[in-house]
């Protein structure tokens, strides 16, 4: 049986919304200008975030949108642990994927959520 998971995907900026559940920070640094309690964080998951590398590469440059796609969906395919954690969060309930960049469609969480949707179904 499958089921349509619930994952959204919001900037850290925004404030809070009933429906966001568990909101996870997925940002390997911490977004600036963001205190801890203004973030009404549940977890900061920096380990299932870009590799600084890759994160540099592609510096929200929408001209390797596809390429740093493909290259993030090959890191979270090679990092179990995170994955499971986040997989395990999302389990229980709605989650919030939480990103700093200011580009909305080309960031991390969007990357992320898709992955996440296409391998976390029973």
């Amino acid at each position: 049986m499958t089921h349509k998971l619930h994952i959204q995907v919001r900037r850290v900026y925004d404030p809070p919304e009933a429906d966001d559940g568990a909101r996870v920070l997925v940002d390997r640094l911490w977004p600036r200008g963001v205190s801890k309690e203004r973030a009404h964080l549940d977890l900061w998951l920096k380990d299932i975030a870009p590799s600084t590398a890759l994160r540099e590469w592609f510096n929200h440059d929408p001209a390797k949108w596809s390429a740093f796609g493909e290259r993030y969906q090959a890191e979270l395919s090679a990092n179990p642990v995170a994955v499971a954690q986040i997989m395990a969060l999302i389990k229980q309930g709605p989650v919030t994927l939480l990103y700093g960049a200011r580009d909305t469609e080309h960031n991390e969480a969007v990357v992320l959520a898709a992955w996440l949707d296409k391998h976390g179904k029973d």
